[in-house]
């Protein structure tokens, strides 16, 4: 009479490897006690998902903090989705956010680490150790429906009414004996592999997530599949084996991985593999037309963590808002430690949200506003330069012809107690300061450049050229920058009184016809004389930048056009 052993040295004849010797090779990690090994296991199916750098983030540090281990490994076995070299790119823009593994998966050529391949398709060998095993146990058996027969199949429980899926009295296979199954095999019949669970769906399991608490969970009793007709497992039999035998303790993974749970609980039990602990994070969702919704690859451009690299949101602002939706206590603690790395925060899983976290794009833009404005002018200088070589060509140009003038220029105001914030990304700042460079200046129409004050809200007013011009002429004339911005600014106030631009607010907000314009209109006339704009930087250090013969040559400029 044949066995399942039989059958499983059928299946599995250069298999000689047991569960045992893999135990030996693959030795539970000598860590500190309460340290984590964590890791985050891609698919090489396309571009970093935003969602995917958050749970790889955070994977991260609660490993790095606790002094465990992080590692990647890459799941590449549906070879249907694969996508080639995302594998690889995917890695490198995790570096880019600061994201790397202790050991794991690095490139097709690269691993470091002693608990690999951390490539799934190359780990064949050890999947089949494991599922000889199930088979030898009568665990595990050979499926022998075809696709017609799975399709009729579906209609029929659709038909019934009953939860879709092999299992119960819709397994045909799950009872063949061990020589039922063998003569199918020597007939050449095709097969798969299925777990046999000894589930029942009526049943409740108790579950503790380390984010969510005690938890009850259906009992699964779906006999699904482990071992496809390619040669390669099924994701929730290889990422668990790994998982074991990579010694993971923490598994970090989307809360949409919560209805799959009890399977890859009752395969660790059935196997008798120490139940590594779970943490499932929120998903991150977005509003549409008032309804929630998980961030889309397909609709939403922030969706790509691409979208960032190339807007040029600064790493070090985009991680603090990830770190906003990973605990709430984060943006307190930042409060009272502005002068701190983010990273000396430490994360626990008792303070994330349960509910999906909503990605809010313009409080991405607010924070990295804020860090963006307390970087020094020369480091920020260097991060802009490293950005335009990427993305921004004619830019980067103008950045390496000429660094420290980038540098003056994004210095402006910097060294206050609260400096400005005007840029929230990389790409902000060109546009914003472009008219400094001559080039840019020289080809604006000068003939459309708008001359107007407001006269009242919503009401604006043309001042007659001449004054304007007389005006220019006359600040020529008196230029000083070479004394401090207050006492610059007195004297700019004189001389805008004598043209009848007046420094009294509430007298030109009741008689507006009395005047040609506030003091503020007659500083923009200067700013838009030097930079062809109404809204620059701090007009004052503009002139410092650009020099006393660059301002006159712009300012007799827009003179010759009045």
């Amino acid at each position: 009479m044949k066995t399942y052993n039989d059958l499983a040295n059928l299946i599995f004849p250069d298999i000689n490897l047991t569960i045992d010797d893999l135990e030996k090779r693959y030795p539970k990690r000598n860590l500190p006690e309460g340290a984590m090994v964590t890791r985050f296991a891609p698919s090489p199916t396309g571009f970093l998902h935003t969602g995917s750098l958050f749970t790889s983030l955070i994977s991260s540090r609660f490993a790095k903090q606790s002094g465990g281990v992080f590692y990647i490994r890459l799941e590449d076995t549906d070879t249907k989705r694969e996508i080639e070299g995302s594998g690889e790119s995917l890695l490198k823009q995790l570096k880019v956010f600061g994201v790397e593994p202790d050991e794991g998966y690095l490139s097709d050529s690269k691993e470091i680490g002693n608990y690999g391949p951390y490539k799934q398709s190359n780990r064949a060998d050890i999947y089949k150790v494991v599922i000889k095993h199930l088979i030898s146990i009568g665990r595990a058996y050979p499926c022998f429906y075809t696709q017609e027969e799975l399709s009729e199949l579906r209609k029929k429980q659709e038909a019934e009414k009953v939860i879709p899926g092999v299992y119960g009295i819709y397994a045909k296979y799950r009872d063949l004996t061990p020589e039922e199954a063998i003569n199918k095999i020597n007939n050449g019949e095709n097969f798969i592999i299925r777990f046999k669970s000894m589930g029942d769906h009526n049943n409740k399991i108790k579950f503790h997530d380390e984010i969510r608490g005690d938890l009850e969970l259906t009992e699964n009793d779906q006999d699904i599949v482990i071992y496809k007709s390619d040669g390669l497992p099924t994701y929730h039999f290889a990422h668990l084996v790994d998982d074991h035998f990579m010694r993971t303790t923490v598994v970090t993974r989307g809360e949409e991985w919560l209805p799959s749970l009890p399977i890859h609980l009752e395969l660790f039990d059935t196997l008798g593999f120490e139940r590594p602990k779970y943490a499932h994070f929120p998903v991150i969702m977005k509003v549409e037309n008032g309804n929630r919704r998980k961030l889309s690859k397909r609709k939403d451009a922030e969706a790509a963590c691409s979208f960032f690299l190339e807007q040029g949101y600064p790493v070090y602002g985009f991680i603090e808002y990830l770190l906003t939706i990973a605990n709430s206590n984060y943006e307190e603690w930042r409060n009272s430690n502005l002068d701190k790395d983010f990273y000396d925060f430490k994360l626990s899983f008792d303070k994330m949200s349960l509910d999906g976290a909503l990605f809010d794009l313009e409080k991405v833009e607010s924070i990295s506003k804020e860090r963006m404005a307390y970087r020094k002018a020369s480091d920020l200088a260097n991060e802009v330069e490293a950005w335009a070589k990427e993305y921004n060509q004619e830019f980067y140009n103008k950045i390496v012809n000429n660094k420290d003038f980038l540098v003056n220029i994004l210095n402006i105001e910097r060294e206050k107690d609260n400096p400005r914030k005007d840029y929230a990304k990389y790409s902000d700042i060109y546009p914003i300061i472009s008219f400094f460079y001559d080039d840019v200046f020289n080809n604006i129409d000068k003939n459309t450049l708008d001359w107007t004050v407001m006269k009242s809200k919503g009401e604006f007013k043309e001042v007659d050229k001449s004054i304007i011009k007389e005006f220019l002429i006359d600040y020529m004339n008196n230029y000083n920058v070479d004394i401090d911005e207050e006492s610059w600014f007195n004297n700019l106030k004189d001389l805008a009184n004598k043209y009848k631009f007046t420094s009294d607010r509430k007298a030109y907000k009741n008689n507006p016809n009395d005047f040609n314009g506030q003091v503020g209109d007659a500083a923009g006339f200067i700013r838009l004389a030097l930079a062809g704009r109404k809204n620059t930087p701090n007009i004052y250090f503009v002139q410092k930048i650009l020099g006393k013969d660059k301002v006159f040559n712009r300012i007799n400029s827009i003179i010759e056009k009045f």
